[in-house]
């Protein structure tokens, strides 16, 4: 048994040896020792390659502004682990966390005498968020994030009332396939039997993988630009303003402070699902509810405005994709001013084509690395650029701390990269700008 809250983490954290084992045996073994759990609660699901984290905190936001309790299970974490498993935007308690490892660590060393295998540190977190939200903190719906892919991620293992697949992009291809199709179709594994899915995918051969499994399953597709439409898109000093058509209503000027079109098409993702909640689940959502839920909803680390004197953002743009939308964002902002970038990546990502995007639009780049396991040093980051005023720190305080001082009003600083280093970065960050308005 656990005895401390310490104790617990180091024993979760100490599962990331096992590293990635895709499959739902074990996890199928642990649900059935735990009274099945998992078919204990209401779920949406929610898989894609960017933009999950984002539209679980706009479907959360909408749903709490109507007055639900709503759990959430996402990762990775950005301040706390605790964050990982979540009531209404709350993270869990160190208790109910020592509480959890208790429950579950028996199986685990159980299952690692099986031929199964001992459970991996993502497989011991969605455990535990099951008999959580099951047996300690019965909410009205739970929102479930989809960890790596979708067919044989740990989560797959509900039937949830509504999925979501946000975007297809050519990320973790080691695992999960080398092109748009095979990756949809492990993306599309969520799709469950009767269970409507909504999507924002746009490729042809992704969306046709998608549309197969939805035929298989009798599952109804919504399609963004096909069954619901954006409209009068405005980008906003602090965010953006859009309007959206579904198959059965029109919604005028819906805002969010959250900043891109990425956004917008994660935010009507959100709206599709509310409605589809209310019009065939019994879940009463009122328009003031979705208007207000997407305009209040934030998600830390997604192109976030941590100072406008001096301009400093932080973006968790950690794969093709994502640096895509950021460069994208950058242009339209900021075409008048220095753009100065801070990088750092897991060396698992394709940190070429990462790199060349971002020394396109930089007047001056700097690569660091940071303490995880899989992070790219800097010096690997730095020899991959092209950019001719590049440079490395080993230590990215030290970088951070020196792009500051020499900011002004012509320039902007970006901190991007992975999320696991952008969730060292914010609270020291934040810290530094503290000290300086303080000299």
């Amino acid at each position: 048994m656990s005895h401390t809250y310490e104790d617990a983490l180091a024993w979760i954290h100490a599962r990331l040896r096992l590293g990635i084992k895709p499959g739902l045996a074990r996890m199928e073994w642990m649900m059935e020792r735990l009274g099945h759990p998992e078919r204990k609660i209401k779920a949406v699901h929610i898989g894609g390659t960017n933009g999950k984290g984002s539209t679980v905190t706009f479907l959360r936001s909408i749903l709490e502004e109507q007055g639900y309790v709503v759990g959430t299970f996402t990762s990775p974490y950005f301040e706390q682990f605790n964050e990982r498993i979540s009531v209404n935007g709350k993270p869990i308690s160190n208790d109910e966390i020592t509480k959890l490892v208790d429950v579950i660590k028996p199986l685990s060393d159980e299952l690692d005498e099986t031929l199964l295998g001992g459970p991996t540190e993502f497989e011991v977190i969605t455990a535990m968020s099951f008999y959580y939200f099951a047996e300690i903190c019965q909410v009205d719906i739970v929102l479930y994030e989809v960890g790596l892919g979708g067919r044989f991620d740990s989560t797959n293992i509900i039937t949830p009332l509504v999925s979501i697949i946000t975007s297809i992009g050519l990320d973790h291809t080691a695992i999960l396939g080398t092109t748009h199709e095979e990756i949809a179709f492990e993306k599309a594994g969520i799709i469950k039997k009767g269970v409507p899915i909504i999507t924002a995918v746009h490729q042809p051969n992704a969306l046709k993988m998608i549309r197969r499994k939805a035929i298989e399953e009798q599952s109804r597709l919504y399609v963004l630009g096909e069954h619901f439409h954006l409209l009068d898109h405005m980008p906003l000093p602090n965010g953006e303003e859009f309007m959206l058509k579904t198959p059965t209503k029109g919604w005028p000027k819906l805002r969010t402070t959250m900043i891109g079109n990425h956004q917008i098409e994660n935010a009507s993702l959100a709206v599709m699902a509310s409605e589809l909640l209310n019009e065939h689940f019994s879940y009463s959502i009122n328009e003031t509810s979705v208007m207000n839920g997407l305009n209040k909803a934030y998600w830390p680390g997604r192109f976030e405005v941590i100072s406008t004197n001096p301009s400093i953002i932080i973006d968790g743009a950690h794969n093709e994709e994502g640096i895509n939308t950021l460069v994208h964002e950058v242009k339209k902002r900021y075409e008048d001013k220095q753009i100065h970038i801070i990088f750092a990546a897991l060396r698992d990502k394709k940190l070429d084509g990462m790199i060349h995007q971002l020394d396109e639009i930089s007047d001056q780049i700097t690569f660091v690395t940071f303490d995880f396991p899989r992070a790219a040093s800097s010096k690997e980051l730095f020899e991959l650029s092209n950019s001719p005023h590049k440079e490395e720190y080993p230590n990215w305080e030290t970088a951070i701390s020196n792009k500051i001082k020499q900011l002004n009003d012509k320039k902007v600083l970006i901190i991007t990269g992975s999320l696991y280093f952008l969730s060292d970065v914010k609270p020291k960050l934040l810290k530094m700008l503290e000290m300086n308005n303080k000299l």
